[in-house]
């Protein structure tokens, strides 16, 4: 395997790269001190469209951070309040996708365990299993919102909250953060930025001002092979095989297959003048503040399949447009098996996304009737739409391909090892995306000191 920095920034809009090292010290990362609880004025942002407003669904959802739910916890036990020292003061939240349960994470939460050490609380969330990854990305999210909730309320010791996100789980925790999320600022800098060493990565944006997550300081924010710009359009569907016909079909098909979240995902949802879920994921609305939850973060890194993975294209995953899509390397990184390729993109500023007529327009006829000229022209509006939109954040992308492998086929399941015997050529994956955890620790505790 070839040396390889850690990180480097390439993007299209940055010609900088930089190097840095990275740290294989495997000892546990000491408790850091406690979050400063510093108020300042809400993150606000706008929209490059108006949504109608939801304000009974808003309400429900605002008090989620202070008030006592009356929903069970769905997950794992979890110990009774305390507040000893030796406590974790870290959570990382681990959800998994469609059609799936947590015996998906079996192998990466005993991993992250072993390798990120006993300050982080790794839990593995179960509120959505199987089909209930049906009934659409926002009422799953609201699921995951309240179950999150449920938990933090019994860990008086947590401080800190990250989530790891497979697949569907990915999009599904970007709805539930924005339920989660409070503008409550906190004095902190944008360490991921700052492990770049880029004056371009410093960048704030009205979406980066801080706020809180379930009441916790929000750090990573990590999905592994999610559907970002949704799974419309030339490759996106990769067991499609690019033929046109099979992606005509798969859309009006979707629905009833996958239930409401197959209209989501193919961005047919709601109706014809009101943006699709996926869109509207990209900004900020009255009811939602999707890209301020977002920004909240410290780092956002998306892990991508460049081939072999059956169920999500690398352009979707990694939030890229096609003429962005490069010819990847074929040598791992150092101590990462597969993991190929790390790069750093700064906030892009635009006004953000768009829901003009001629996309309403488009909208209802790949609706009412399908064919190949107008759904083309209407995903190729929405996808670009949604990535001007999450391009206002700065994010790490992580290029993983299992060429290699002895069952390469597997990309899917092998980027978070579903099944530590079938799938255990994403060892290294999750490797990369504890190093990634502890990483970010040090830099909270180095800056604490």
């Amino acid at each position: 395997m070839s040396t390889a920095p850690f990180i480097h920034a390439r993007c299209s809009h940055t010609l900088q790269f930089f190097k840095r090292n990275k740290n294989h010290a495997s000892s546990p990362i000491p408790s850091s001190s406690h979050v400063p609880s510093s108020s300042s004025s809400s993150s606000s942002s706008n929209s490059g469209f108006t949504f109608p407003s939801r304000i009974n669904s808003g309400q429900r959802h605002q008090g989620l951070r202070a008030q006592a739910m009356t929903t069970p916890t769905h997950g794992k036990s979890i110990p009774g309040k305390g507040n000893s020292d030796d406590e974790p003061d870290h959570i990382v939240v681990l959800v998994h996708g469609i059609l799936a349960s947590t015996n998906d994470w079996t192998y990466a939460e005993a991993e992250l365990k072993r390798r990120i050490g006993n300050n982080f609380l790794i839990y593995a969330s179960s509120s959505n299993t199987f089909t209930k990854t049906f009934a659409g990305i926002d009422g799953a999210g609201k699921r995951l919102a309240d179950e999150v909730m449920q938990v933090v309320k019994k860990r008086r010791s947590l401080k800190r909250i990250s989530f790891v996100a497979h697949s569907l789980g990915g999009l599904i925790t970007r709805y539930a953060i924005s339920v989660l999320h409070s503008p409550d600022a906190y004095s902190r800098d944008q360490s991921c930025d700052l492990v770049n060493g880029s004056k371009e990565n410093s960048q704030r944006t009205s979406f980066s001002k801080g706020g809180l997550i379930a009441g916790l300081e929000p750090v990573n924010f990590i999905t592994l092979a999610t559907p970002h710009l949704g799974v419309r359009g030339k490759g996106q569907l990769p067991f499609l095989l690019g033929v046109p016909i099979l992606e005509k079909l798969a859309a009006p098909i979707a629905p009833f297959v996958v239930g409401r979240t197959g209209s989501q995902l193919f961005l047919t949802d709601g109706k014809p003048n009101r943006p699709p879920l996926l869109l509207r994921m990209a900004s900020d609305s009255e009811d939602a503040k999707f890209l301020s939850a977002l920004g909240a973060f410290r780092c956002r890194t998306v892990y991508a399949n460049v081939s072999y993975d059956h169920m999500v294209g690398w352009r979707t995953s990694s939030i890229r447009r096609a003429t962005e899509l490069g010819k990847p390397p074929r040598r791992s990184l150092d101590g990462y098996r597969h993991v190929v390729d790390v790069e750093y993109c700064p906030p892009v500023p635009s006004d953000g996304p768009q829901f003009p007529p001629k996309a309403v327009k488009a909208k209802e006829a790949a609706q009412n009737a399908p064919n190949t000229q107008n759904t083309v022209e209407y995903h190729q509006i929405i996808e670009e739409e949604i990535i001007r939109g999450l391009q206002q954040l700065g994010w790490k992308k992580v290029d993983v391909s299992f060429h290699s492998a002895f069952w390469p086929f597997f990309a899917h399941n092998n980027i978070h090892v579903k099944n530590e015997w079938l799938h255990n050529a994403g060892v290294g994956v999750i490797a990369h995306v504890a190093d990634s955890l502890r990483q970010q620790a040090s830099l909270i505790l180095t800056a604490s000191l």
